[in-house]
């Protein structure tokens, strides 16, 4: 996201007169019917021909929002017929407050197999409406006649009656544009913060005074700012593996309301500062005063904290209280949905039940924690620049303890004491004191995902491998091992279903260790037998020794990436196979050793191996330092995993001697 502050000044002292209107509906255009691909994005199924919006408050005393849509898409193949499938959703509080869809047009422009223009328009009875959930609809309707090469083009009208949330605009989508543009009439009388998220830049950025276009009723009389926005030429935004919530990056203008002059020439401030939320969630009575209900957990705690003589045992034993008497109901939000006493009665809650009861457990234990508001991966990068609760969607505790902080999510009994979910690791959180104003703090792993195989093995004369195969695995890996573990009702059914999963690999035994020691290293231990050839009575054969956990596919494919890579944690692997073959064997070839690097340190990729009386042995190692890997450092990241896949492809030859 751009963070830049557009800060729009609805009293200009200077202006451009721009002159801009809607395109024509439906309008043949030869050229754009016999395009047969988007020139700058040759791989492209579909492109925004040309796209125009504008939204105003009308005037009347009810004075409702009204936004304009007008939509001309190409379609090139089948892969691009999702476009026609449109959805408008519309939001609403209750039966007298709610968005409403009018003025709806939709016609299809294709040719037949004589070159006819062939105009299909959308029939009015196949747009329904659809309830979602208690504030939102959806507006649905399929495009009639789709088919390759034709023209799909749409155009409605939305009628909102919640002024304060002035419409935003999202000029990338996940197909190319050609031309977006978007008209903004604002009331002087409303003051919007505007920004610019995304890293496309504006073609046209104008502002023209309109006098006196504004009359709510009463006499009353305001200039407007009609605001002219424009981009060209805008790339898709092609989503790909390891990423945050593509919000973060998709380039759009939104809008938030700093303050308005009501009726009575009174200035009403609407975005507020931190101080002011500070306090709102201090006295809010499912935040605040829920973190203070301590008197709940005294006699809770004197047989949890029996024993322990610090502060750290102190936390990590009403952290393993809490995480073991409650039940998320995987409902996220900062606020409590009926107050922790009954989330303690029910051993169930959502996120905020769970932590503010462990803030309240941890204060009557004499720790000393704060809450942290996040907004998680998938919900988006929280907007500095100024608050929006709204923009939240989870809590979590922050302890305190000498000059260390530990952060800590008890919704999740296999989370290890100071490791948040990787759903929470998302750039930065606000911590909220009860006694203190609040502050941002960084949200990191504090641990790597880090995970060590040893295998040692034995190739028989029969063609088959026997040994062991250990691992041992740490941070993020343990915790996604433990899940993966507790999703069956017993240790041997896990086994089970691991051995199911690979067919030719047979467990003849096993030993997991330290599955509910969650401080320590989850250890796994097993005997097999491998079913690798059906014998060994010929000349030569070929062996993978990378068959332990490979990349088998590339997972960067784009050309360029204008977003980050965003792992959530730096990650350790480390393999090492010791394999002894019978000696009527001699090693013919083998791969050269590899060593590659990401330049500043970001991580590299090492195999080398060695082969001595019968015996070959690799070693393999993948660091990746980062976390998070910049868009310019995404080419050296696709190439280095290009590398491995072809490195982990490489065979070793054996002859007979």
């Amino acid at each position: 996201m751009k963070g830049s502050l557009l800060g729009v000044l609805l009293f200009l002292a200077s202006f451009l007169t721009v002159y801009a209107q809607d395109f024509e509906f439906a309008q043949l255009n030869p050229e754009e019917l016999d395009l047969k691909k988007y020139a700058a994005d040759t791989t492209a199924n579909a492109v925004v021909l040309r796209e125009f919006g504008t939204a105003r408050i009308s005037n009347g005393f009810r004075t409702p929002l009204i936004f304009d849509y007008h939509v001309r898409i190409k379609i090139f193949n089948s892969k691009g017929f999702d476009q026609g499938d449109v959805i408008i959703p519309v939001y609403k509080t209750d039966n007298d407050q709610f968005e409403s869809v009018s003025k709806i047009k939709a016609v299809t422009i294709s040719q037949d197999q004589n070159g006819n223009v062939v105009r299909t328009p959308l029939d009015d009875r196949k747009v329904f409406k659809e309830n979602k959930n208690k504030h939102w609809d959806h507006v649905k309707f399929a495009m009639p006649n789709m088919r390759d090469g034709c023209i799909i083009e749409y155009s409605y009208q939305l009628e909102s009656p919640y002024v304060f949330n002035f419409r935003n605009w999202v000029f990338q989508w996940d197909i190319p544009k050609m031309y977006s543009e978007y008209i903004a009439r604002i009331p002087a009388v409303y003051n919007y913060n505007v920004a610019l998220k995304g890293s496309q830049p504006l073609t046209t950025n104008k502002a023209e005074l309109e006098k006196e276009c504004f009359t709510p009723g009463g006499g009353v009389k305001a200039d407007c700012s009609k605001l002219f926005y424009v981009m060209e030429n805008i790339p898709a935004l092609v989503e790909e593996d390891y990423m945050t919530a593509s919000s973060n990056f998709r380039s759009a203008i939104t809008f938030e309301l700093s303050d308005y002059v009501d009726y009575t020439g009174v200035k009403r401030k609407v975005t507020q500062e931190w101080k002011d939320i500070d306090l709102e969630l201090k006295r809010e009575a499912l935040f605040g005063s829920q973190i203070k209900k301590t008197d709940l957990f005294k006699e809770r705690l004197e047989p949890v904290l029996r024993g322990t003589t610090d502060e750290l045992s102190k936390a990590k034993a009403v952290y393993g209280y809490i995480q073991k008497w409650f039940k998320w109901n995987n409902s996220r939000h900062f606020y409590s949905e009926d107050g922790i006493k009954k989330a303690l009665e029910k051993h169930s809650g959502n996120v905020a039940d769970i932590n503010l009861s462990l803030l309240a457990a941890l204060g009557a234990a004499g720790v000393d924690a704060d809450a942290v508001l996040l907004s998680t991966r998938e919900n988006g990068i929280i907007n500095k620049l100024y608050p929006v609760l709204s923009d939240f969607n989870y809590v979590v505790a922050k302890v305190n303890i000498g000059d260390k902080s530990y952060l800590l999510d008890a919704t999740d009994p296999l989370l290890p004491f100071g490791l948040l979910p990787i759903r929470c690791i998302n750039d930065q959180g606000r911590v909220v004191s009860l006694s203190k104003p609040s502050y941002w703090t960084d949200l990191k792993a504090s641990q790597k995902e880090s995970k060590v195989y040893s295998l040692n093995l034995i190739l028989a004369e029969t063609g088959k491998i026997k040994g062991t195969i250990t691992g041992y695995s740490m941070g993020y890996e343990a915790y996604n091992k433990r899940s993966a573990i507790k999703k069956f009702t017993s240790l041997e059914e896990y086994v089970e279903n691991l051995d199911e999963k690979m067919p030719r690999i047979k467990i003849l035994g096993f030993d997991l260790k330290n599955v509910d020691s969650l401080d320590h290293s989850l250890v796994e231990t097993y005997e097999v037998e491998i079913d690798a050839y059906d014998n060994l009575d010929k000349e030569q054969f070929s062996f993978n020794p990378y068959f332990m956990d490979p990349i088998q596919e590339n997972p960067f494919k784009l050309n360029s990436r204008s977003y980050p890579v965003d792992w959530g944690a730096p990650s350790d692997t480390r393999v090492s196979v010791v394999l002894n073959y019978p000696d009527t064997f001699e090693l013919a070839s083998k791969p050269g050793n590899v060593g590659l690097a990401l330049p500043d340190g970001g991580g590299r990729y090492m195999a080398s191996m060695e082969q001595a009386n019968n015996q070959l042995t690799l070693s393999q190692m993948t660091q990746l330092n980062k976390s998070i890997y910049l868009a310019h450092e995404y080419p050296a990241l696709k190439e280095l995993f290009n590398r491995i896949v072809q490195t982990q492809k490489a065979e070793v030859i054996f002859r007979k001697k």
